[in-house]
């Protein structure tokens, strides 16, 4: 027991002689939460916009108002022809154009149906899918308004029929603000990046200066060895846990809804997996920088494509879909969000938690044989 702590001193000792790594491990991920908690978000608050009015009456400019307060729609241009219209679109100006026809008064004062054209950029599916239902609510309910200023004014009385009024009620995310669904998101990919990039460099890195072969000729056994390697970097993720979890709290305003100690545990899990890829990184790597390329393109870009960070795992093809249930990332991010937003409890998350565990445990196993067998 004395040998290994102190193998764990020593590795402590290390972190502190670079105060760069020091840096690296406790202020980046820090600054990375608030960073990305803010750039990652899928709310789209302001639409560029362009009018082509080609009416230019005040019922066409009382339409337009409806867009403008709305607090979505920024009106940048006005454009006389389609020429600048299709040139705005073009060069990123605007997100879309609304086009109002010759007439449009002279139609709705007849009370007939009118047409007003909408042009989107596409080239961003998700802000042009939003920014469409934004449009259509909005010219929905002017609509509405007209129909009932029109029977108000002729006097006829408006025969009252059965109709179905849908309820909405939006639970754990009231405000619909994708910030609340990404940060704990984010926090998972934080404690990723620092305990996989950590452990690889650090073994790697003992195995330039020398310093590893010491150790292996000195009468340590192997375990001990690995089990002193191992603890100073669980320790180092749990402080990058409490840090990000601060952070989300009192920066953010993102209260853990359900039990923090059942958190902390699977961040215990979590962690055991990716200190385990970390480790088998430094086996099959030579060099800092052929450590770094691996964990980068082989372990960390897929755990976040396929882990349903970036898109959601339902819309994957059928094949990927399979793959995605050897990813640690998928379940750790399933566990962050369903403890902190909506209060779920260990039974609901057993399947989660049991499949990190057994990940976590054969990444671990696999990894420790092989580290084993390289210095034996």
């Amino acid at each position: 027991m004395r040998i290994i702590i102190n193998i764990i001193i020593k590795e402590f000792l290390q972190l502190k002689r670079d105060p760069k790594l020091f840096g690296v491990i406790f202020i980046t991920p820090v600054l990375q939460l608030i960073l990305l908690g803010y750039a990652a978000t899928l709310d789209v608050n302001t639409i560029h916009t362009t009018v082509f009015d080609q009416d230019k009456t005040s019922t066409s400019r009382q339409f337009i108002e409806r867009f403008t307060q709305s607090g979505y729609f920024d009106v940048d241009a006005y454009v006389d022809n389609y020429k600048e219209a299709t040139t705005l679109i073009d060069n990123g100006t605007t997100i879309l154009t609304i086009v109002i026809p010759n007439n449009f008064e002279k139609n709705i004062n007849r009370k007939q149906t009118t047409e007003v054209q909408v042009i989107f950029d596409g080239s961003n599916g998700n802000e042009a899918s939003i920014a469409a239902g934004y449009v259509q609510g909005i010219v929905a309910s002017y609509s509405n308004k007209l129909l009932l200023n029109i029977k108000d004014k002729s006097g006829s009385k408006i025969k009252v029929i059965g109709s179905i009024i849908p309820e909405i009620r939006v639970w754990y995310n009231p405000e619909l603000k994708t910030r609340k669904f990404m940060v704990p998101s984010i926090m998972g990919l934080l404690l990723m990046v620092i305990t996989i990039i950590l452990m690889s460099m650090a073994v790697v890195k003992e195995r330039e200066i020398g310093t590893l072969e010491q150790l292996i000729v000195t009468p340590i056994k192997p375990i001990q060895l690995i089990i002193g390697k191992l603890v100073p970097f669980i320790i180092v993720g749990f402080i990058d846990v409490m840090l990000v979890i601060g952070i989300m709290v009192f920066w953010f305003n993102i209260g853990i809804k359900g039990d923090f100690f059942f958190l902390l545990f699977a961040s215990l899990l979590f962690v055991l997996s990716t200190l385990g890829l970390g480790l088998l990184i430094s086996t099959i790597s030579k060099t800092q920088q052929q450590a770094m390329m691996v964990a980068q393109f082989a372990v960390m870009m897929p755990m976040i494509y396929l882990s349903g960070f970036t898109f959601p795992i339902e819309n994957m093809p059928q094949v990927i879909q399979y793959i995605t249930y050897l990813i640690p990332l998928r379940y750790f991010i399933t566990i962050l969000r369903s403890v902190i937003l909506k209060g779920t409890g260990f039974m609901e998350l057993l399947p989660q938690v049991g499949m990190l565990f057994l990940l976590g445990t054969v990444i671990l196993t696999a990894s420790v044989l092989n580290f084993r067998k390289r210095i034996n």
